[in-house]
């Protein structure tokens, strides 16, 4: 995942995927920084010990947190994608309608890739090459899209496209104006189109 190696996983015991669930959903919304181990032991029903003996360290249970949400995420619009009508329109309308669905149960406050960034921008951090992997993976997604209809000028599409659905994101997070993922959508498709007229 991203340029800097994919980083070390460990094997999940059910008190294991308890602490992950719990440190999960107090990283997202109170923030890693500010989620100690005593709390997520708390909130699990593991002693602090246990915590150690599973993971081995705080940022390993940030590596767990964040490489399970992108797992989760690249399944979840890989279904979205099998589904979708087999054009290049139909495949880009199914990733913001993907985002849009996402965001809508599990991502109130953001991208969680992007919150965490805001955290952790060292890249010998364990989690970076999460982070910074799963937005390489989207603009290659993007890029492949753009390629379809034009292979010329698919790079520059590509990162057009991506800048729209990240600003969306961020737009959803900050809850300015009304779903900004669909209407991301909808200008990505305006440029899809462009594109392809040419």
């Amino acid at each position: 995942m991203g340029t800097t190696g994919t980083p070390r996983r460990i094997t999940m015991t059910p008190g294991a995927q308890r602490a992950l669930e719990a440190a999960a959903r107090l990283f997202y919304e109170r923030g890693i920084h500010a989620v100690g181990v005593d709390l997520i032991a708390a909130e699990a029903g593991v002693t602090k010990k246990t915590l150690y003996d599973r993971f081995g360290s705080k940022e390993q249970i940030v590596v767990e947190y964040l490489a399970d949400r992108d797992e989760r995420w690249r399944a979840f619009l890989a279904q979205r994608l099998d589904a979708a009508r087999p054009t290049s329109a139909g495949r880009l309308k199914a990733v913001f309608d993907a985002s849009r669905a996402w965001s809508a149960r599990h991502s109130s406050k953001g991208c969680s890739m992007v919150n965490a960034h805001a955290e952790i921008s060292d890249p010998s951090h364990p989690a970076y090459p999460i982070i910074t992997g799963q937005k390489e993976w989207m603009l290659a997604l993007f890029t492949d899209l753009a390629r379809d209809v034009t292979p010329d000028g698919a790079d520059g599409l590509g990162r057009t496209l991506m800048l729209l659905h990240e600003g969306a994101l961020v737009a959803h997070g900050l809850n300015v104006f009304a779903d900004p993922i669909g209407h991301a959508g909808e200008q990505a498709l305006v440029l899809l189109a462009a594109a392809e007229a040419r």
